[in-house]
């Protein structure tokens, strides 16, 4: 399996946790942008012209916020330059504070099949501290053009003052609303972001309280029929992320647009950061590659290995072997060692129990060695 991201940067409002590169302020730069991103999309399809993607991804940013005029000269042009498979899952973030009925029926005819809505929470007063541009009435009022359609909802922990209830509130809603996949994650204040302030002020829930509020979503969530198939992705069977499968399987994807990373024929490698930067490479005909490197047999075993445990999936020995030629018990021996009490074996699969699936980072770091 393969799959495909474009980064649309733009956005309304920048979120007091975004670190993403994203840019507020230059939304009248996006037609521009868009040009360099189809000409992109050109030079990577005449590389990979051999390779065929099932999935495809739109994020940001907020795509919804530009013109859906680009959206569509996008997809058309990815079904142009690549090879798609029969049956796509192919995917666009919407921020509904951005959302109209007339974009979501382009973005359909452009053969968009699934959609990623940033809910958040449920409690406006949390939406306002985060200065999301949006309220719990425009996520409804998006899902309900979205009524019979493939959509995820997002839910984010450990925000100022949040409580159970507001957990249970938010659960609630993005259940009622026909959600068929809901990502629950914990908030990581990084560095540079407004929110970090309030993170070194101790305004922010501990890492025990966070845990405590993830359980109760967990619990909340199995009672309403979504499994859990990573540490924080929950959906109606049947509905999993595809495209999200494929970074935890460690499939290729290419990326394409400011920032997009990507893992192909044996490479990782990056775009450039810098808006200006990259629209003056394209221009010239040149890709915006600025880090670029081969994934060595130690990092691609330990990625392997990582990546499977995060799921509930797990790792399969017999995959490994097909993979490395080795028994991945052995290769991390000392890891499985320290690790083999958190662990369940079924069959050659090896998971994280149920239970220790949320601190599967204090597990996976013991492999690291």
């Amino acid at each position: 399996m393969a799959g495909i991201y474009l980064h649309i940067p733009f956005c309304k409002h920048k979120c007091t946790y975004c670190d993403f590169t994203s840019f507020p302020d230059k939304l009248n730069f996006a037609e521009a942008y868009m040009a360099c991103l189809y000409k992109e999309i050109e030079l990577r399809g005449k590389q990979l012209e051999k390779l065929t993607f099932d999935t495809v991804y739109i994020g940001g940013g907020t795509p919804s916020v530009v013109d859906p005029k680009y959206i569509y000269g996008a997809m058309k042009q990815i079904k142009k330059c690549f090879r798609l498979s029969k049956n796509p899952e192919i995917t666009i973030e919407m921020n509904p504070g951005t959302v109209s009925e007339q974009k979501i029926a382009i973005y359909k005819r452009a053969g968009i099949n699934r959609f990623s809505v940033g809910l958040q929470t449920a409690i406006d007063s949390q939406l306002q501290e985060l200065a999301r541009i949006h309220t719990v009435r425009d996520y409804l009022y998006t899902t309900s053009l979205l009524k019979g359609e493939n959509f995820s909802a997002d839910v984010m922990l450990g925000l100022k003052g949040q409580t159970e209830e507001d957990v249970r509130k938010t659960i609630e809603i993005a259940a009622g609303s026909g959600a068929k996949h809901i990502s629950m994650y914990a908030l990581t204040p990084e560095d540079g972001t407004p929110i970090y302030t309030d993170y070194l002020n101790g305004d922010l829930p501990d890492g025990d309280e966070v845990a405590r509020l993830y359980e109760f979503g967990w619990e909340l969530l199995k009672e309403k029929g979504y499994c859990r198939y990573e540490v924080s992705n929950f959906a109606k069977k049947g509905f999993e992320s595809k495209h999200n499968l494929n970074y935890w399987q460690r499939g290729e994807y290419i990326g394409m647009g400011i920032s997009a990373s990507s893992f192909c024929c044996g490479k990782r490698f990056t775009n450039t950061f810098n808006l200006d930067e990259y629209m003056k490479c394209i221009l010239s005909g040149f890709l915006p590659v600025i880090e670029s490197e081969d994934v060595k047999t130690e990092d691609a075993k330990f990625e392997f290995v990582m990546l499977a445990l995060r799921t509930s999936y797990g790792i399969s020995a017999k995959a490994y072997r097909a993979a490395f030629g080795s028994d991945w018990k052995e290769d991390f021996a000392t890891g499985y060692k320290k690790t083999v009490a958190y662990l369940e074996e079924t069959g050659d699969i090896t998971r994280i129990r149920e239970e220790y699936l949320y601190v599967q980072n204090q597990i996976l770091t013991e492999y690291m060695n």
